[in-house]
């Protein structure tokens, strides 16, 4: 299937690079705001998606990777993180809208290419249990299932949903360790339990005690296992995680399930901090490791989004404007993709030095968390409401800005 299928320059087209204005920043109508996210979206994911239905992906990705270990589950982490940030999107399903008609594309295209992907006889065949890290990707994979059931997952052919029931379950031969892999091992049960209606209860549960009863250091902050350190773990994994299994957790009444309630609470306040992390100009603190996965750092404020848990003195649409402006500063340009739009390692152009060993071109994919507002519809607040400043944006501006407040449950 032709690229020109998935790139409609009638509607994506309409972008002009913002003249750089120190701390005004220019009003956008609102609709160009969501056009920009989807044609950001088919920029980073199709080349990822249209290569797995091919088989290509080995064959063409623009691989760099640190270690020779490292590049081994590249291929994997490319599909599954693309996968898992645009599940939301796909899940909203067709309609007759332009956006619609596209997003029954991409259906079918990740359809295609999940059935390429466990596939043993194809060379894009990823999913395996060696090395470790394939863990990592593989609870990735099965949150996107979550995320898309009705769109995806349900519409697999049942040979292919076997196959996938039967790979999440080969993953119990892979011992996490003692920190936030917990909820990999995690979330893959929840998705057993979902999509089977059995599970390992001790891995399902065994890292909801860790975190709610041990590692919880306040305001809304994990330890990331019994040693605490500053990086953005808490939204990358941490908190999506917790939500996720949580919320299947209640829905089939298991008792942990109840927890669920202050931890949405808990990921309401590191959304607040997120938000406030986001400079007038669209930057944002360089801190910690993983920062080569550039907007993935904001997958709880994302998820927050998503799941309309953002705290009531935040409003949504300065959410939408606070990362558009993120997100034009990182892709707008061509200055972080390289060949035919694969992502290269760095935050802004070519950085190696920035990512750490484990880090490959596949597991900068997990940028694509920042897209899971898409799947809110067109006319909720987040998209339909006017540009709104974001809080350092007011602040800067001298507007009257509210004190943050921390939180102590």
């Amino acid at each position: 299937m032709s690229n020109k299928i998935f790139f409609m320059s009638k509607f994506f087209g309409r972008f002009k690079k913002e003249e750089e204005i120190p701390i005004v920043e220019k009003e956008i109508p609102i609709w160009e705001d969501r056009i920009f996210w989807v044609e950001t979206l088919q920029k980073i994911a199709l080349p990822v998606l249209m290569n797995v239905k091919k088989d290509s992906l080995r064959k063409n990705m623009a691989l760099e990777s640190k270690s020779v270990e490292s590049g081994k589950f590249a291929y994997l982490s490319a599909f599954a993180r693309v996968f898992n940030g645009i599940a939301p999107w796909l899940e909203l399903g067709p309609n007759e809208s332009e956006e619609g008609r596209l997003r029954e594309k991409y259906i079918y295209l990740t359809i295609d290419a999940i059935s390429v992907a466990v596939n043993p006889k194809k060379n894009d065949y990823m999913f395996y249990n060696e090395p470790k890290q394939s863990l990592v990707d593989m609870a990735l994979f099965a949150q996107g299932l979550l995320r898309s059931k009705n769109q995806i997952w349900l519409n697999l052919p049942m040979d292919i949903q076997a196959k996938i029931i039967a790979e999440l379950k080969n993953t119990r031969l892979i011992a996490p360790y003692e920190n936030h892999w917990l909820l990999y091992t995690s979330l893959i049960e929840a998705a057993l339990l979902e999509f089977t209606g059995e599970c390992n209860k001790k891995r399902l549960t065994y890292a909801i005690h860790k975190f709610r009863d041990e590692w919880y250091v306040g305001d809304g902050i994990y330890k990331d296992g019994d040693d605490f350190a500053s990086n953005y773990y808490n939204s990358l994994i941490i908190h999506p995680f917790l939500n996720d299994i949580l919320f299947v957790m209640r829905k089939y009444g298991l008792s942990d399930g109840e927890f669920l309630d202050v931890q949405l609470m808990r990921s309401s306040r590191l959304s607040s901090q997120l938000e406030r992390c986001i400079s007038p100009e669209g930057n944002y603190p360089i801190i910690g490791k993983s920062i080569a996965f550039r907007t993935g750092i904001f997958h709880t404020l994302s998820q927050a989004s998503l799941l309309k848990a953002l705290p009531k003195n935040l409003e949504p649409a300065q959410v939408r404007s606070a990362l558009t402006k993120v997100l034009r500063n990182l892709f707008e340009g061509n200055q972080n993709f390289v060949n035919d739009n694969w992502l290269t390692l760095g935050l802004n152009g070519h950085q190696s030095d920035i990512a750490e060993t484990d880090v490959n071109t596949g597991s900068l994919y997990l940028c694509c968390a920042v897209f899971l507002p898409l799947g809110l519809d067109f006319n909720d607040p987040f998209w339909d409401n006017e540009f709104e400043e974001w809080t350092s944006l007011k602040a800067w501006n001298g507007r009257e800005t509210e004190t943050d407040q921390s939180i102590d449950f």
